[in-house]
């Protein structure tokens, strides 16, 4: 279906979170919105996430009672991303996210709630928070989409149950203590029976928690305002009234067409993650191509930008933000990728090796520093993994990877190479191409503290963050145990990226800049493809999906406090 009008106020390229962001902020100003999605669906990698939104000073930090302010933020930004580059934009980022989420709440369908126990990635930094800056989507009901449910990205099947049941951070306790506890028990109970009864109706579950609760709520916020959604559909190029963005040409059939917009287009479609050529040049060799977000984002924004002179980030620290992943197939052929972000890591009796069978980092850290350390080791050359390596308690209290605890049936992770397994640490190396003797030592010498709950060469289990990955009912140190029972399992895990982190610089307004510094007039980006305000560096858990939710409400205000390019006087052929 085509766009009921040739001409908008606003267009957007790019159904994610900053995109569908900026849109309902300029449709809840009255604006005329047209969104462009290449895909059949909204959501884009936000809709797999686990929807964190990090958010400094945030106004519920206040209500909650947590002390913060953005004194102690720009504090421990300031050991977390020294870098001076982008300062200007982390201030605004602090100044105005607060902000956007209020707006959001009062304006749109955009509901989040404070996650208390959620600290930043650095505790030990000044300015760092034991929680509260980090927020998450209040539970959402899937039918209130109607049709347009379909619509919706599903999130990954491996982070749902029985096929489609999504559970928020609040009840995965309870799931792990079925058969414990009769409180637990019963909620477990009432879950699944919820569940079953939304399977009678629906071809997943309904009750919708994280970065798919987030998409669903951005996405019933653009329905309610009547934004138009273009899907399938390619920009091709954009259209230019003098020095100024008018418009774009979308492909229609077999020839172009021409859609204006009085005041703007804003540009989020993802990044590049699944770009071979400018992951080739932009990415250091040992990060391979793995990456854990959708396919959709090759880099459209960034090629459509340079067209017109926009000017690229490319001063981070770090390209991308980094996690581990593993690899598999589904039953149905396809590749899944399962980011290691904070389900195993971290939990006692696992470790991580590289291709030597030595431990190379302390495993609680964040997934960025995490895979920070996987790319200093190199491990020899380019794509060859590393591995996670535990004993059978290990996998059934905690599982590891897309396999969950308390899975009896591993023989197919095991049949497909997935999870490899041995009676004896010797076999296990073997299998995995590591020198026995030098796996076994690197185990022994892990267990001899590990009885006492100590991690003398990483300090594993040594910060609040580390420790809340952990489990709370292993004492003394809730990341810390021997690996012992046999048989003992490896997986292999490699260096993926969540998203990028170069992208178009922009000004505190979210206007894409030219290589002299200017403002590209009427031109915005946000998302993936603006350049990351914190420079490739990783501060706390929903460092991505902050910024692109504050920098498209910036872009949607400032649109609606534009000028207004008069209808029909766009000076393009087509």
């Amino acid at each position: 279906m085509m766009p009921a009008h040739e001409t908008y106020d606003v267009i957007v390229i790019g159904a994610g979170a900053g995109g569908m962001t900026a849109a309902a902020v300029a449709a809840a100003a009255g604006l005329r919105v047209l969104v462009i999605e290449k895909t059949a669906f909204v959501g884009g990698t936000t809709a797999w996430s686990d929807g964190m939104v990090w958010i400094p000073a945030n106004p519920k930090m206040k209500e909650a009672g947590l002390s913060d302010s953005v004194t102690d933020a720009v504090q421990y930004l300031a050991s977390t991303v020294p870098e001076p580059a982008h300062a200007g934009l982390r201030a605004a980022f602090l100044a105005r996210g607060p902000e956007a989420m209020a707006f959001l709440e009062a304006n749109t369908e955009v509901r989040l709630q404070l996650v208390k126990a959620c600290p930043d990635h650095y505790p030990e930094r000044l300015g760092a928070t034991s929680g509260g800056r980090a927020l998450e989507p209040v539970a959402f009901d899937g039918t209130r989409l109607g049709a347009h449910f379909a619509r919706l990205r599903a999130p990954l099947p491996e982070f749902t149950l029985f096929g489609g049941m999504m559970v928020d951070r609040f009840d995965l306790p309870h799931l792990r203590r079925i058969g414990k506890s009769m409180r637990s028990t019963l909620r477990a109970a009432l879950l699944i029976s919820e569940y079953a009864w939304q399977r009678l109706r629906h071809p997943r579950g309904i009750t919708l928690h994280l970065g798919n609760a987030l998409a669903a709520r951005l996405y019933a916020s653009l329905l309610a305002r009547r934004v138009e959604i273009l899907f399938s559909a390619d920009v091709e190029d954009l259209s230019m009234q003098g020095d100024r963005i008018a418009g774009v040409i979308i492909r229609h059939g077999s020839r172009d067409r021409l859609i204006s917009a009085r005041r703007g287009v804003v540009v989020a479609t993802g990044g590049f993650s699944h770009d071979p050529v400018l992951r080739k040049r932009l990415f250091p060799a040992a990060a391979g191509f793995v990456s854990a977000t959708s396919a959709s984002g090759t880099g459209d924004g960034l090629r459509l930008a340079a067209t017109v002179g926009a000017a690229l980030n490319q001063d981070a620290t770090s390209p991308a933000y980094w996690v581990p992943a593993s690899l598999f197939r589904r039953d149905d052929g396809s590749r899944g990728v399962f980011p290691h972000t904070v389900t195993d890591r971290a939990k006692p009796g696992v470790i991580a090796v590289n291709a030597a069978g030595r431990r190379f980092v302390n495993e609680a850290l964040s997934y960025h520093e995490f895979v920070l350390a996987m790319l200093r080791d190199a491990n020899g050359e380019p794509g060859r993994p590393f591995y996670l390596v535990c004993d059978r308690q290990f996998l059934w209290a905690y599982g590891l990877g897309r396999i969950k605890p308390f899975t009896r049936g591993i023989r197919r992770h095991v049949a497909s190479g997935e999870l490899i397994e041995a009676p004896d640490l010797a076999q296990l190396a073997a299998q995995i191409g590591i020198k026995p003797s030098a796996l076994t030592a690197t185990i022994a010498d892990y267990n001899v503290a590990a009885e006492e709950g100590r991690d003398p060469e990483f300090g594993r289990g040594s910060t609040i963050y580390q420790r809340h990955l952990g489990d709370a009912s292993r004492k003394p140190n809730p990341c810390v145990a021997p690996i012992v029972r046999a048989p003992f399992f490896a997986m292999r895990i490699y260096p993926a990226d969540l998203g990028t982190a170069i992208g178009m610089k922009v000004n505190a307004q979210a206007r894409v800049l030219r290589g002299d510094g200017s403002p590209i007039e009427g031109l915005y980006a946000c998302g993936n493809d603006m350049g990351s305000i914190m420079n490739g560096n990783c501060p706390g858990p929903g460092i991505a999906l902050g910024p692109a939710l504050t920098f498209g409400y910036i872009a949607g205000r400032h649109l609606a406090e534009g000028a207004v390019v008069a209808e029909g006087s766009a000076a393009v052929s087509v």
